[in-house]
């Protein structure tokens, strides 16, 4: 009987040790900031989405169609964003020129979060928070990873991809 009770007793010790052990872990590391938005497809601007007649946000596409191989991401509470496209290029398609069907002819992207919110006078507002520029590849290459000062509230996120500094209109957007 003895021994049983020396052998509760330890396991029950190392129990405790455990515990404690995994809970000083969780508190040393704190929660990462919750996500408010994951996205595994993006669309391209194609369409009647081409130029400025149909802008999105307020947002127009870019003047000529394009395509997209892959686009991902995600959007965290505190700002973060990360944005990961991939074969972002001009469209093969009559209305691009030969020569640059396929490709990407930016040097940089940016990325644009766009929220629905609430304005100073308590009406509804849209407002749109552009990244810094990011390099990307002659085959439409780039990883946008960037901080941004989101309005509260920020409903509807709405994440674009667009040309660099200078060029406001978007090639990709969250949807597909």
């Amino acid at each position: 009987m003895r021994k049983i009770s020396w052998l509760l007793g330890i396991v029950g010790g190392a129990a405790l040790v455990s515990v404690a052990a995994v809970q000083g872990v969780a508190a040393s590391t704190g929660p990462s900031p919750a996500t408010m938005l994951k996205f595994d497809t993006m669309a391209p601007v194609t369409g009647p989405y081409v130029g400025p007649a149909n802008p999105v946000r307020g947002v127009p596409g870019g003047g000529l169609p394009w395509m997209l191989t892959a686009g991902n991401g995600s959007l965290k509470r505190d700002g973060h964003l990360l944005v990961k496209v991939r074969g972002l290029v001009l469209a093969d398609q009559p209305s691009v020129p030969a020569a640059l069907r396929g490709t990407n002819p930016f040097p940089d992207f940016r990325a644009i979060v766009s929220c629905q919110s609430i304005g100073a006078d308590g009406s509804a507002a849209i407002t749109s928070i552009s990244t810094d520029n990011f390099s990307a590849d002659a085959a439409g290459n780039s990883n946008i990873d960037a901080m941004v000062s989101l309005p509260q509230p920020c409903i509807a996120p709405i994440i674009f991809v667009t040309g660099p500094a200078g060029v406001g209109v978007w090639f990709a957007v969250t949807g597909g």
